[in-house]
């Protein structure tokens, strides 16, 4: 009864029974009257319930909820801070969702601005240490069941090996057809083409778009091993026109042995003799992950760092004209290795290809598109000037190698949320 007050008056009549006379108890018989009261009859004794109406009009109840409503701080004065606080977790999610391209924009950046902490850092060998980190998490997180599916994937992996070491090269004669000032920045650029792939980053975008990682760790593993014994002749065939180049084979074997395949087993090795450890790496693969991105970001917080003085002498116009580049070799090496991810699936069995299967075409596009700046500048430094100045041929690989980076995650993080929304609509 909305809208009034109620007051209950009792009426108890003494009740007296004559001795040995058994009293019979009536049920209460509940009536309701038009007027709102409610009669509670019984026989020999009776409760009257009376109502008292008095009447609230919407007007008061209008006023009561608006004192009510300005009392304290005040919804209105909090409005705001609801909106501050919506926008702070977009942020965060945005954060969340992009961390990999923000970590290695915001190395850039602190290397730009102030060289001298990454310069310390190089001294330091910080960039070895990075490696090394994101191949003992590659060991930690690669379960037994993902080894077997690379192995089940080898014709992706031979052909993402041809594509590192023989097809991907040609494009050096492309870069080459180039007319710019300094001429280094060309010339560095088709030397680049002719690199193994990346060392860590391709596995580690890999891992984050959910792709077969024991296939990208397979493919980075061997086409820098064998890239040591086939990079002279790529670059004496595609660049220096039979002009003979020497390479340190042995120190960049040596190289990679400590920064690849060592931290590696290690990783594999803790898995396997611990089970806790094999339980904390299942359990906290999104935190190595963003340790992965970490450590990523490491190498060209360190490299724009060294390379900063550089960056000033060159002018902006033809510096950013290096950069893009860059970006249209990377996307030329894209373009490539997706259409032919498409026809190998389409020859090989169509939708039962391994051609087909997301994970590993993932992998291979990733992997088989980047091309690595370490192993190039280790080049570059035995190269005696042969070519030009040292820091012109590497300046405009420190960008590509940033570009490919950059654009990668990006394309990730599109994948991610393209089947994130999917996964919601099927679940809808």
């Amino acid at each position: 009864m909305a809208g009034t007050l109620q007051t209950l008056s009792l009426k108890s009549p003494a009740i007296t029974s004559p001795p040995g006379h058994r009293r019979r108890v009536q049920s209460p018989i509940t009536s309701f009257s038009p007027s709102g009261s409610r009669n509670l009859s019984g026989g020999g004794n009776s409760c009257d319930v009376h109502f008292i109406h008095l009447p609230i009009s919407s007007k008061s109840i209008r006023a009561s909820s608006s004192s009510l409503s300005h009392q304290g701080d005040g919804s209105k004065e909090q409005l705001p801070q609801v909106k501050a606080g919506n926008w702070t977790k977009s942020l965060l999610k945005f954060a969340s969702n992009n961390f990999l391209p923000l970590a290695l924009i915001g190395g850039v950046a602190l290397g730009l601005a102030n060289p001298t902490p990454g310069c310390i850092a190089d001294r330091l060998y910080l960039s070895r240490f990075s490696s090394f980190g994101i191949f003992v998490i590659s060991g930690l997180t690669l379960r037994s069941d993902e080894i077997g599916a690379a192995a089940e994937a080898w014709q992706v992996g031979l052909f993402g090996l041809a594509s590192i070491l023989f097809f991907t090269p040609f494009f050096s004669k492309v870069i080459l057809l180039l007319k710019l000032q300094p001429q280094e920045f060309v010339t560095g650029l088709a030397i680049f083409c002719c690199m193994p792939t990346t060392l860590s980053s391709g596995i580690a975008l890999t891992r984050l778009a959910g792709g077969n990682s024991a296939l990208a760790l397979a493919m980075t593993v061997i086409s820098n091993l064998l890239g040591i014994l086939i990079i002279p002749f790529s670059i004496s065939k595609f660049i220096a026109s039979g002009v003979g180049v020497s390479v340190p084979t042995e120190q960049l074997f040596r190289s990679l042995i400590l920064t690849l395949l060592v931290p590696l087993i290690l990783g594999k090795a803790l898995r396997e003799s611990c089970k806790g450890v094999a339980n904390f790496a299942d359990q906290n693969r999104k935190l190595l992950s963003v340790m992965s991105a970490v450590f990523l970001s490491l190498v060209p917080w360190i490299q724009v760092s060294r390379s900063r003085s550089l960056l000033l002498m060159v002018k902006p116009a033809v510096f950013f004209l290096a950069v893009w580049m860059g970006v249209l070799l990377h996307a030329l090496l894209l373009v490539f290795n997706g259409l032919a991810i498409h026809i190998l699936s389409t020859i090989c069995g169509g939708s039962k290809s391994a051609f087909a299967k997301k994970e590993n075409t993932s992998a291979l596009l990733l992997v088989a598109s980047q091309k690595t700046l370490p192993v190039m500048v280790a080049v570059i430094e035995q190269l005696g000037g042969a070519f030009g100045e040292s820091g012109l041929l590497v300046l405009p690989c420190v960008a590509a190698h940033l570009n490919q980076i950059v654009v990668d995650s990006f394309l990730v993080s599109f994948w991610l949320q393209k089947e994130h929304a999917f996964d919601s609509a099927k679940a809808a």
